[in-house]
Formats: C-alpha cells, sequence, structure tokens
C-alpha cells in the first residue's frame, strides 16, 4: 500500500470524529440560530420603526463588510480584555451566527419583498391579521424565494467552519493540523481534509438541487390552481 493512501486511512478517523463531534454541531447551531437572527432583523428592516431600522442597518454593514476571520478574532481574543471571557466552541457559534444572520436578514428581506402586494390585500380580506397573514401567505411564498440563497449559504457556512481551527476549536482542519504536526505530511493531510469538505459539500449540493425541484413542482401546483 503507497504510503500516502496508508496515511490517509490511518488519520479518516480522527478527522471524521473531529467532524461529527464539532464540524457538524458547530454548522448546524450557527445556521439555525442565525437563521431566527436573520429572519428577525429581516422583519425589523421591514416592518420595525425608524430607530431599529437603523439598527439592524448597521448590525448588516458591520457583519457583511469585515471578515468573519477577524470577527472570530475580536470575540475569541478581543472580548477578554474587557473582562468576557469565552471558550473556543461557544466564541465560534457566537461569530458564526452573527455573520450568517447578517446575510441571511438580507436574503429574507429580499424573498419577503418579492411577494406581490397583491398577496396581503388578499389575506387582509378574508379577515388575517397581519401576524397570521405573514404566517400563512407570505412567508411560504417567500420561503420558495429564499431556499436556494439560504441553500447556497448553508453550504458555504460548512466550508467556513474551518477557519475555527484559528480560534482553537478542535475541528475537522485542526485535527487535520494536528496530525500534520506529527506526521509532517502537509500535503496529504490537507488534500485529505478537502476531500472531506468537498464531499459533504457535494452531497449538501444534491440535496438542494432535490429540494428546489420538489418545490419547483409545488409552486407549479399552486399556480395552476389559481
Amino acid at each position: 500500500m503507497p504510503h500516502w493512501l496508508q496515511l490517509m486511512l490511518e488519520s479518516l478517523p480522527s478527522l471524521l470524529w473531529a467532524a461529527l463531534i464539532f464540524t457538524v454541531p458547530l454548522t448546524l447551531l450557527s445556521f439555525v440560530l442565525g437563521l431566527t437572527v436573520g429572519l428577525g432583523a429581516a422583519l425589523g428592516r421591514l416592518f420595525g420603526p425608524k430607530p431599529l431600522v437603523a439598527l439592524v442597518r448597521f448590525y448588516v454593514w458591520i457583519f457583511r463588510g469585515t471578515p468573519l476571520l477577524v470577527q472570530l478574532f475580536l470575540i475569541f481574543y478581543g472580548l477578554p480584555s474587557v473582562g468576557i471571557l469565552l471558550d473556543a466552541f461557544t466564541a465560534a457559534l457566537i461569530g458564526f451566527t452573527l455573520n450568517i444572520g447578517a446575510y441571511t436578514s438580507e436574503i429574507i428581506r429580499a424573498a419577503i419583498g418579492s411577494v406581490p402586494k397583491g398577496q396581503w390585500e388578499a389575506a387582509y380580506s378574508i379577515g388575517m391579521t397581519w401576524s397570521q397573514a405573514m404566517r400563512r401567505t407570505i412567508l411560504p411564498q417567500a420561503g420558495r424565494v429564499a431556499v436556494p440563497p439560504l441553500s447556497n449559504t448553508f453550504i458555504s457556512l460548512v466550508k467556513d467552519t474551518s477557519l475555527a481551527a484559528a480560534i482553537t476549536v478542535p475541528e475537522m482542519f485542526q485535527a487535520a493540523q494536528r496530525i500534520v504536526a506529527t506526521t509532517y505530511e502537509p500535503l496529504i493531510l490537507y488534500v485529505e481534509a478537502a476531500i472531506l469538505y468537498l464531499a459533504m459539500s457535494s452531497v449538501l449540493s444534491a440535496l438542494q438541487t432535490r429540494l428546489e425541484e420538489r418545490l419547483n413542482r409545488y409552486g407549479g401546483f399552486l399556480e395552476a390552481r389559481s
């Protein structure tokens, strides 16, 4: 067996374990929390009072306009200077959540804005309140529009979690770095890590395609009924 293949096989369990214990939970938690933040920010931007709109715009401007790695460093290495100590995973979770929240807020805001005004009027005409119209009429339609860009954001997040290695989160990329430190084989280990990230991204891309196809069929069915 070639040396490179043997090394890949020997290191694979460590990389997969790090992905299972840290990469996957960090990705899922960050996306769910970030999506929640993004929805709140989008609604605040669209329907909130002027001070809230200004606050949301400032938040989005900051987190979309600065590098994610810098944000992680500020949270993990910077906050202790003002007495706020966070463990690495928590710091990464906060950083990814706030970053994802900023990007998804713009996606959701655009998706809600794409729903025709007549849908609001139709909902109000049958006695729905604003919250009922939003929940039952607007968000389901906006969700169909938002799924492709949100899916792309999720896939990007899977790859971006490798940045957490810079603040000592022992996720998959840092696991590769630790093995490199003992084997002195950076090319083999980093190629293996890249292959694993590529595999995860490919699976998610295939699932995204299937989801979009189902949503398109559902949308065509609704249009045919209307």
